[in-house]
C-alpha cells in the first residue's frame, strides 16, 4: 500500500485566500478615496478646516500705505502677540510660469565647486583699491593667511571666462547694477567695485559719501554700481546707514515701498537679506496700523512675511527681459 505525504492530502487556499486579500484592499481604496473625495461636501469638516486655518491676508505694498516713514526713534505704543496675518502676493502660478529653467545647452553656473587657483588670481590687491573700506580690508588690519584670495568658482559642465573689466563695463554701458541689503552684501558690492574701478581715469570716476544709497558711477560707460542699505528688505527702524544697532527692531512686514522707490530702476539687482533676522524677536507695524500698536513675532516668522512683500514686488514689478533679479543666499558659516 502507497503512503500519501500528510502534507499532499489537503489542497493549500493560500491562492485563494491571497486573491481576496487583494480584493479587499483595492476596495478598501476605492472606498477611501471616495470618501476622501467628499470631504469637502460636509459642512462639519469645513467649519473645523476653516477654523484650523483661518488667516487674514494681507495685500501688500498699497500705495497708500503708512504716512509716517519709520526710523531709528519709531516706537511701539503697545505690543501684542503675532495675528496670524499672511502675507497674499500675486497669483504664484503666474510667476512660477515666468521663471526661466536652464536649458541642456546652457551653462548651470550655480551648479559647482570652489578650486584653488594660485596662477590667476587673486583679481586685484587690497592695496591696489582706493574704495577698499576698513571694515573689509582683511590684509591692512594684519590677517597674514592670504590663501583665502586664490580660490575661483568652477562650474561641473563649462568654464567662466577670464574675468575682464573693460568687457564688464561694455555690459553695463547705460545700466544701473545694485546691490540691495545688509552689510554682507554691501561686501559684495565694494568687491563688484574694486574689480571695475582700475580701468576707469581718476578724472571719470566718483563715489558719494556713505549714504543709504552710495554709487560709484563710471562717466565714460554712463553707467553706475550702487548699493542700498536695506538690511531687511521691507521698511524698518533700522534703515539708517550708520545708526541702526537699536535695542528693539521694528518692521513694516507689508511694504516695501520705501526701499522700492530707489531700487525700481535699476537694470540689474542682488539682494540679500537673513542674518539680521536671526537677532531675537522682531516687532510688526502694519501699514493699516494708525495707532502705533505693534505685533511681536520671531525672527524667522518675520523674514517669512517681509520675503512675501518682497516676492510681491518682483512677481508684479519685473518684466524678465528688461530686468534681472538675483537673491544672494546665506553663508554657510552663519550656521556656526
Amino acid at each position: 500500500m502507497s503512503m500519501t505525504p500528510r502534507w499532499s492530502r489537503k489542497k493549500p487556499h493560500f491562492p485563494l485566500l491571497a486573491v481576496l486579500l487583494l480584493v479587499f484592499i483595492a476596495c478598501s481604496i476605492l472606498y477611501n478615496e471616495l470618501s476622501i473625495q467628499q470631504i469637502p461636501e460636509s459642512p462639519d469638516h469645513v467649519t473645523r478646516s476653516s477654523q484650523q486655518t483661518s488667516f487674514t491676508y494681507v495685500k501688500p505694498n498699497l500705495p497708500k500705505g503708512a504716512s509716517e516713514v519709520l526710523d531709528r526713534f519709531s516706537s511701539c505704543n503697545s505690543t501684542s502677540n503675532y495675528s496670524g496675518k499672511k502675507i497674499r502676493w500675486v497669483d504664484p502660478d503666474a510667476e512660477r510660469g515666468r521663471r526661466r529653467s536652464i536649458s541642456q545647452g546652457s551653462c548651470d553656473v550655480f551648479s559647482g565647486k570652489w578650486v584653488f587657483d594660485n596662477k590667476s588670481y587673486p583679481l586685484y590687491k587690497e592695496s591696489d583699491r582706493p574704495y577698499m573700506s576698513d571694515q573689509l580690508a582683511c590684509h591692512k588690519h594684519g590677517r597674514s593667511d592670504l590663501r583665502y584670495q586664490y580660490w575661483r568658482w568652477q562650474p561641473y559642465n563649462c568654464n567662466l571666462k577670464r574675468w575682464n573689466a573693460t568687457e564688464m563695463w561694455e555690459k553695463l554701458r547705460g545700466k544701473r547694477l545694485m546691490f540691495v541689503g545688509d552689510s554682507l552684501n554691501r561686501g559684495q558690492w565694494i568687491s563688484m567695485v574694486c574689480l571695475l574701478q582700475s580701468v576707469i581715469p581718476a578724472n571719470k570716476r566718483s563715489m558719494t559719501p556713505n549714504t543709504q544709497l552710495t554709487i560709484f558711477r563710471a562717466e565714460e560707460y554712463n553707467a553706475t554700481v550702487e548699493f542700498l542699505w536695506a538690511p531687511l528688505l521691507v521698511e524698518s527702524n533700522s534703515d539708517d546707514p550708520v545708526n541702526h544697532r537699536l535695542a528693539e527692531r521694528i518692521i513694516r512686514p507689508d511694504s516695501v515701498l520705501k526701499h522700492s522707490l530707489q531700487w525700481e530702476h535699476a537694470d540689474i539687482l542682488v539682494f540679500n537679506s537673513y542674518l539680521w533676522w536671526r537677532q531675537g524677536p522682531v516687532k510688526l507695524l502694519w501699514s493699516s496700523e494708525e495707532n502705533g500698536a505693534c505685533e511681536k513675532l520671531d525672527g524667522l516668522g518675520a523674514m517669512e512675511l517681509a520675503m512675501g512683500a518682497w516676492a510681491d514686488w518682483v512677481a508684479s514689478k519685473v518684466i524678465p527681459l528688461k530686468k534681472r533679479v538675483f537673491f544672494v543666499t546665506t553663508s554657510p558659516t552663519h550656521f556656526w
